[in-house]
């Protein structure tokens, strides 16, 4: 059982057939009893490796608030990938732009993101819609309310699942104002 067991075969009922029908008598708990002394002799399974979404998020969560573990294990993606680092790189900056809201460097931000192909695409859409995207960075004022407001109303319409006239969505939409 012993030699199955480390070939790889590790169903309880299929290793209680074969040894049945080699002349063992015992019942399948018995056999189940012994292979758990094995389970629990066994090594440790490695821990199984980050996922495409648990990186994706450790590279978009600022580093301070990564844990020690995460940042080892994402410098060491990172460390296996120049590419990948490259992109890291442009990320972070692009979050610190976000976040601290200093839209001259969203010029600079640009012309680095340029030599990246997978920013490429990102940093052409923001190029297309450039005063838009320089005004949300620079300026205070923002849709917020209003785009608030249209998510509501659509909230409501779907409530009421298509069947409700103008007026009803209306006065629904007054009332709760």
């Amino acid at each position: 059982m012993r030699r199955r067991w480390d070939a790889g075969i590790t169903t309880i009922a299929v290793l209680h057939r074969e040894i049945t029908a080699l002349g063992y008598a015992g019942s399948e708990p018995t056999t189940y009893a012994w292979l758990a002394l094995l389970k629990l002799a066994a090594p440790p399974k490695p821990p199984a490796p980050p996922t495409k979404r648990q990186v994706t998020s450790w590279m978009l969560t600022d580093p301070a608030r990564l844990d020690a573990g995460q940042q080892e294990q994402l410098a060491a993606i990172l460390g296996r990938c120049p590419e990948l680092q490259d992109l890291a790189g442009h990320i972070t900056a692009f979050a610190k732009i976000l976040t601290r809201r200093p839209g001259g460097r969203l010029d600079d931000w640009l012309a680095a993101a340029g030599g990246c192909p997978a920013l490429q695409p990102f940093a052409n859409g923001i190029r297309r819609d450039y005063q838009a995207v320089r005004n949300a960075l620079t300026l205070d004022w923002n849709s917020g309310r209003v785009e608030g407001r249209n998510t509501r109303t659509k909230l409501l319409e779907r409530q009421m699942y298509g069947r409700a006239s103008f007026p009803l969505l209306r006065k629904r939409i007054l009332l709760t104002s």
